[in-house]
Order: C-alpha cells, then structure tokens, then sequence
C-alpha cells in the first residue's frame, strides 16, 4: 500500500502543477461551467481514451495521459462547482488550490478505505477496465443530474467525481509503469 500512495501521490502532484499552471494561463474561467458541461468535458477526454484504445490510431497529438490529468482535473472543478455553484467571478489561485488540495485528499481517502477493502484489486485490472469505469461513472453523473441530482439508493454526484479522480490516477500509475518499469 505504501507503493500505491506514493504513486498516487507522484501522479497527483503532476496534475495539480497543470491545473496550477492553466490557472495562471485562464484564471478560473471554468467556474461559469455547470455540471452538466463538465460532466461533458469528462466524456470527451473518456470517449477519446476509449476511441484511441479501440482503434490504436491518434490523429491529434495530444498523449492519452492529459486526457486521463483532464480527467482528474475536471473532476476537481466538478466537487468545487458542487460545493460552490458556478459564478462569473474569478477565485483568488489560493483558495481554488486549498479547495484542489481539499477534494483531492477527500478522493485520497476514499482510495485508501476502498483499496484496503479490495486488496488493490485495480493493479491486476486492464487500463482498458479504467476506461470503461470512468465513462460508466460519466453516464451515472449525467443520469443523477437528470434527477436533479437526487438519487434513491445510489451514491451521490460526488462520489462518483471521486471515484473518477481514483480510477484516473490508477490509469497514470499504470501508464508510468508502462512507461517506466521498475526492474527488481
């Protein structure tokens, strides 16, 4: 588990600094965005993912890995519109990295109590698997916003954001691993 966080926390770290970096470059513009539109944002980086992994051709030159970092990245800005609702007005950089930092952790956590409970069951899953449960949690996100935001027994929108953000990570830990094998 100490090789899990320690990964997680590496690939962590790469997404904040581009979301750090973009902040600077665009300020928070995104905050006028409603979940539903960045709940579409999330199935377009998915939906290319998915597109690439089945046809192993990419006419953009954009690497599969910033769509997975979108994929936490917009995940993020999903729990603070959540928490915020969206606004026309720019956040000081401080207090979006604080609310980064504090969802962020919160998806941590969560990884931690269900990766104890499943014995790091997403190491011996295919990338591909990561995929698809990213894309099935997007349609669950678009199907509770359909209820307005109210669901009967299910989890909520924010644990499916969550959850997005852990299955995102494990694709980047995945992908360095691939990228950079450890040799023993």
């Amino acid at each position: 588990m100490s090789q899990t966080l320690e990964q997680y926390d590496q690939e962590a770290r790469k997404c904040r600094d581009l979301f750090t970096k973009k902040m600077i470059d665009y300020g928070t513009a995104w905050r006028i965005l409603r979940l539903s539109s960045l709940a579409d944002q999330l199935f377009i980086k998915a939906k290319r993912i998915r597109t690439l992994e089945e046809t192993g051709e990419a006419k953009v030159a954009d690497p599969v890995i910033s769509e997975y970092v979108g994929i936490v990245n917009y995940s993020i800005m999903a729990l603070i519109q959540l928490e915020l609702g969206t606004s026309e007005e720019d956040m000081q950089p401080d207090e979006v990295g604080e609310r980064y930092d504090l969802h962020l952790q919160n998806a941590k956590n969560l990884m931690i109590a269900k990766n104890h409970d499943y014995g790091e069951a997403w190491r011996l899953m295919q990338l591909t698997s990561l995929t698809d449960l990213i894309l099935m949690k997007i349609l669950r996100v678009k199907q509770i916003l359909q209820n307005e935001g109210h669901t009967l027994v299910s989890e909520g929108l924010d644990a499916n954001f969550m959850d997005m953000i852990n299955y995102a990570l494990f694709a980047l830990i995945k992908l360095e691993e691939k990228q950079n094998p450890v040799v023993v």
